[in-house]
């Protein structure tokens, strides 16, 4: 057993990663003009599809995300192509080497990794408050509607979803840095308003436990000041 954990210790020191942590982190494929990511934080999973030169949204799917016996399980959550998806299992056999991810399911190969899901923002949030009227108010969710942003250790992408009915409202993600306490955001695909792709937005942000308070101004212009939960 002292052989096994010294030769287990060696591994880590040399950067090895246990094989139900290394699809952890953000990766990217593409496909002429269109870019596919996927990003796996905190038990959940994203994948979208997008033409950011086209400024054109494709498609985005996300749900639980658990590691058993060399695949990747869970449930989906929302799905833009179908939302009969939504509430369905699934089971994707990965396999990661040399810092490329392998899926057995159709979803194409080879996965570059773009990064490893390290940071203080790393991690699967939902909004649970917003000023309005000078007070923090708080958001319950409803039912199944939630608004939640993933973040990798670069990127980043909000949904607003409805895992009862399978109804999805939007979505929007791309690039980001958080620095100094200023976080900001570069847009590379935004489903309701393809003007926003391109722009870059930055708020004041700090991290307190499990929340995350951001303020500054929306796409639209305007004021906000929200706390996001882990």
């Amino acid at each position: 057993m002292k052989k096994m954990l010294t030769a287990y210790l060696a591994l880590i020191a040399i950067g090895w990663t246990p094989p139900d942590k290394d699809y952890i982190g953000a990766w990217q494929r593409k496909e002429g003009s269109v870019t596919h990511t996927l990003v796996i934080i905190d038990d959940y999973f994203s994948l979208s599809s997008f033409d950011m030169a086209g400024k054109h949204f494709i498609q985005t799917q996300g749900g639980t995300c658990v590691y058993k016996d060399g695949r990747l399980e869970g449930k989906v959550e929302y799905h833009t192509m179908d939302k009969s998806y939504v509430g369905s299992s699934y089971a994707w056999k990965v396999d990661v080497r040399n810092g490329r991810l392998r899926i057995d399911e159709g979803l194409g190969e080879p996965w570059e990794r773009t990064d490893e899901g390290q940071g203080p923002l790393a991690g699967n949030w939902r909004i649970t408050g917003r000023e309005q009227g000078g007070k923090m108010v708080e958001m319950q969710s409803r039912g199944g509607r939630k608004t939640i942003k993933l973040l990798s250790g670069q990127r980043f992408q909000w949904a607003a979803i409805n895992t009862a009915t399978g109804e999805f409202s939007g979505t929007g993600g791309g690039r980001y840095t958080f620095a100094d306490g200023k976080y900001t955001e570069h847009i590379e695909f935004f489903s309701r308003d393809s003007s926003r792709v391109g722009m870059s937005l930055s708020f004041d942000g700090r991290v307190e436990g499990r929340h995350w308070y951001h303020s500054g101004k929306s796409s639209k212009g305007d004021p906000i000041n929200e706390r996001w939960s882990r």
